[in-house]
């Protein structure tokens, strides 16, 4: 393998640790795929709260995964929000809005029956270093 086609574990102590056999971010020549954030906070304790302190909280840890990686909001290409109530829905997409700012990276948005620890909300992005 060269250095551009090595993979790279992110990992920083600003977010949760894994909770799990995974890594926080892989990071593949200039392309960083970050796991499924949910509103932990550095030290794993999860955010109380409704659905708007949770997405906040899911925000802070993908910025603290992608500036590990020398990546931004940004350079995010896509992004996938699972929500367990699509009602929360325009008030999660204002607070996406608020973190992406003009930026409009591809994104697809789904409601699931549960997620891990229970939370309302998860959010996984790709992003590129390549990104000027």
């Amino acid at each position: 393998m060269t250095a551009s086609n090595r993979l790279e574990v992110v990992s920083t102590e600003a977010a949760p640790a894994a909770i799990g056999p995974y890594s926080q971010a892989i990071k593949l020549g200039g392309l960083v795929f970050t796991s499924g954030q949910i509103p932990l906070d550095a030290s794993g304790a999860l955010v109380q709260g409704g659905i708007e302190e949770q997405a906040h909280q899911v925000f802070r840890n993908l910025q603290a995964v992608l500036e590990e990686a020398g990546a931004s909001f940004a350079s995010v290409v896509k992004a996938t929000v699972f929500m367990k109530d699509m009602n929360d829905f325009a008030t999660v997409n204002g607070i996406y809005a608020s973190y992406f700012g003009d930026h409009k990276p591809a994104r697809s948005a789904v409601e699931v029956a549960r997620l891990p620890k229970d939370v309302l909300v998860e959010i996984e992005v790709i992003a590129s270093t390549d990104v000027e």
